[in-house]
């Protein structure tokens, strides 16, 4: 058979470097010496306030904003010229356009422009999946989804058009990537992270953040990268948002440290700290991991900003500190640099009762420096210091095709084939389908949350020319072959999400008629403390709904439309087809259509263990003592789809898995190759995925880890050869004293369902 030409891949997968870790520069720094000392105590302690814009709106009689909401001349200037404030954030209760933004910004970097004040405001967003608060600009799938195309490549330039448009609307600093480890899919926040693998978040998470920040410092397209959750945020106990997490040292350093330190490596400038708490701490008064992990250990240069009221929460909350006070002091003295004190008066109350811990000692003056130096020095590198109002004419590619092409590659390379029984997909395009499902019709349930608002369930801010799934699959196949029954409906009940069935007459009666049904399945969207959920299960209304379309005996489709795996094992082996679509973003349902019609192949693969049972909670890297069978009734380790997994419509084949040495030692490297071949009758990509297995550790060993992965396009009858670079750093493990060790022993290397075996010596 043809073979491509050879592909050379590090374990590190790519090398995406930013600009690396941040490097105190002389030039800066003594400019920044400068600055801090003509400052007086209350310009330092505004510095380390962000609030939000509504604290600067002007209000109705009632206290309401206005929309679009104008900025109040008045409360401007108290805030940033009376108390310094040195950041604002958010956008009021809906999605700016540009025009809007360039007032908002213009007016909010006007006292520093003018001479007023001595820094400049840095203002932040959750451009999350794309620059989701400016209308117009180009949504993309949200992370999960991200994850899903296994192709830093993807994300890379994800991060570029991102940081593009959200400098089109004048700001400075992103307050993403999310490189929260998703290892509990009850969290509200699930999609917002790039999956359950440490490894695999990480690579994903280094080329956002280079995509955002840019190669060789951050230019006039480039933002502000901010990592979140520093660090747990991610796996609460109970699965509801903000509530504490239980997470031993040994997987808190080989599970949710890594992402980070590879962030800070890549030169992430900001991070977010963790809102709950790990351990009985709070993430806002953890000094161990704030100050001594990150900023000492790895030598984070940046600052870290606190989530929204954090501050407030440490006293009514979490009940460590007896008065605001008490919480401030606990949180600066740990390490938070910046504190979002949103609301006026809030942040009047904060600044006071900072100066006060100052002038009384609770504070000290070298530890207050500490955290301007942090922010200034950030502000500099990032551009704001320059006095350079946006000009909106620098960026003709706003919202362009071009751009829309790029989300529409990242959808396509992320949307999951699970099942394809009787090849029930591609689908004939002289097919009579049923299009139906709760998510089938509003294009809130492909982009989820943040998206034009916090929750993204406003239908008035859709984006013009962005297709549903009905529309989409209309359009392929023309209104004469297309037929629709919603057959359930979607809602809020009681702040949780709920599902209705309607027009169920109407769906048995166009069934009959179709060739095949496309059912829509999913969520409603959701974040944070509203996206909290009861249960895993789908919803019954759903899988009856499902059952349904079974009884009909007609082919049937399911399509998920998910942020997070809703556990739907008693309508799996009724469907003939599954597509796990995640929150794919304004073009999701245009590439759902080309990849049901085989006009592109499935690429995307789960970054996730699907669940199949609601209390069993499964990692692909279990120990081998979780798979234990009690009998051969039952499979201990038993999810409905495991990580990694993806269908195609071409079959590969591997062979020839090859090692450079039997055994390795000191600084030695392995090298590991491979050859992946296309049997199949149409061209593909592949993901292909290394995996290292330590049979024996002085603890417990994973059953496996991903040390490798490379997405390779294969076109029929050629063969690619894949190379992976393993060294002795990533046969690391933490052992029962909390240190990073390295054993000999015999490892395990897997691809595929091909296996070999080397040592350490």
């Amino acid at each position: 058979m043809p073979k491509i030409n050879f592909i050379a891949v590090l374990l590190i997968v790519f090398s995406f470097t930013a600009f690396a870790q941040v490097k105190s520069d002389p030039v800066i720094e003594d400019r920044i010496t400068e600055i801090i000392s003509s400052m007086s105590v209350k310009e330092k302690v505004g510095q380390t306030c962000q609030i939000t814009l509504d604290a600067l709106f002007v209000r109705d009689k009632d206290g309401k904003v206005e929309a679009p909401g104008q900025i109040d001349p008045v409360k401007l200037k108290e805030a940033i010229n009376e108390y310094g404030i040195g950041s604002i954030l958010n956008v009021s209760w809906h999605t700016f356009d540009l025009e809007m933004w360039d007032n908002v910004i213009s007016q909010v970097h006007a006292p520093f422009k003018n001479g007023e004040v001595k820094a400049p405001i840095i203002y932040g967003i959750d451009a999350i999946h794309g620059v989701n608060y400016t209308v117009g600009g180009t949504l993309f799938p949200q992370e999960i989804g991200l994850a899903a195309t296994w192709n830093p490549s993807i994300a890379m330039r994800f991060g570029e058009v991102t940081a593009y448009e959200t400098r089109a609307s004048g700001i400075h600093w992103n307050f993403s990537p999310v490189l929260d480890l998703g290892r509990q899919p009850l969290w509200s926040r699930n999609f917002e992270t790039l999956g359950e693998d440490p490894f695999l978040v990480s690579e994903m998470g280094k080329a956002i953040i280079c995509g955002y920040q840019g190669k060789g410092g951050i230019g006039s397209k480039h933002v502000i990268a901010c990592m979140k959750h520093f660090v747990g945020y991610s796996n609460p106990t109970s699965g509801r948002d903000r509530t504490p997490a239980w997470i031993p040292e040994k997987y808190m350093k080989e599970l949710y440290l890594p992402s980070f330190k590879a962030a800070v490596d890549e030169g992430a400038l900001t991070v977010m700290i963790n809102s709950g708490a790990v351990n009985g701490i709070p993430g806002h008064i953890n000094y161990n991991l704030i100050t001594k992990t990150l900023k000492e250990d790895w030598g984070f240069q940046g600052f870290a900003v606190s989530d929204w009221e954090d501050l407030i929460f440490l006293n009514n909350v979490h009940q460590t500190a007896e008065d605001n006070y008490q919480a401030i002091i606990s949180a600066i003295n740990a390490g938070v640099d910046m504190s979002m004190v949103p609301y006026n008066p809030h942040y009047k109350e904060y600044c006071s009762l900072l100066i006060k811990a100052v002038e009384n000692g609770d504070v000290t003056n070298e530890r207050l420096d500490d955290a301007v130096r942090r922010i200034l020095r950030v502000k500099m590198m990032g551009g704001l210091f320059d006095k350079k109002m946006n000009q909106l004419k620098k960026y003709p590619d706003f919202g362009s095709d071009k751009f829309k092409a790029i989300a529409l590659e990242s959808a396509l390379e992320s949307i999951t084939l699970l099942k394809n029984e009787g090849s029930v997909l591609p689908l004939s395009s002289s097919s009579k389908v049923l299009i139906a499902g709760p998510t089938s019709d509003n294009l809130i349930f492909l982009n989820g949350a943040w998206t034009h608002t916090w929750q993204g369930a406003n239908t008035n801010f859709n984006t013009v020319g962005a297709k549903t799934i009905r529309e989409a699959l209309t359009e392929k196949l023309g209104a004469e072959n297309c037929s629709f029954a919603q057959g359930a409906e979607l809602y809020l009940d009681k702040d949780f999400e709920a599902t209705r069935l309607v027009e169920m007459e109407d769906f048995s009666t166009k069934a009959g008629k179709s060739d095949v049904i496309v059912l829509c399945l999913g969520e409603y969207p959701s974040t944070e403390k509203p996206g909290d959920i009861r249960s895993l299960n789908l919803d019954p209304q759903q899988l009856e709904l499902a059952k349904a379309a079974y009884a009909t005996g007609k082919p049937v489709v399911l399509i998920m439309v998910e942020g997070r795996p809703r556990v739907i094992r008693d309508i799996v082996d009724g469907a003939d087809g599954i597509v796990q679509a995640y929150l794919p973003g304004d073009y999701g349902a245009d590439a759902l259509v080309k990849l049901l019609f085989g006009e592109e192949n499935f690429s995307g693969n789960l970054p996730y263990t699907y669940p199949k049972y609601d209390g069993v909670i499964e990692f692909y890297d279990h120990p081998r003592s979780v798979a234990r069978s009690k009998s051969n009734h039952f499979k201990a380790y038993n999810p409905q789809w495991d990580f990694g997994f993806g269908l195609g419509y071409s079959t590969v084949e591997y062979s020839n898995l090859r090692l450079s040495s039997e055994s390795i030692s000191g600084s030695d490297s392995l090298i590991i190759e491979v050859d992946v071949t296309n049997t199949g009758k149409m061209d593909t990509k592949e993901i292909v995925q290394l995996y290292v297995s330590d049979l024996f550790a002085s603890v417990i060993p994973t059953g496996k880890s991903l040390k490798g992965f490379d997405k390779v396009a294969i076109k029929i009858g050629e063969t690619a050869t894949v190379k992976f670079v393993l060294s002795k750093e990533y046969l690391q493990f933490v052992d029962a004293s909390g240190h990073w060790v390295s054993e000999p022993g015999v490892f395990e290397v897997s691809i595929g369902k091909l296996l070999t075996k080397f040592e350490l010596k």
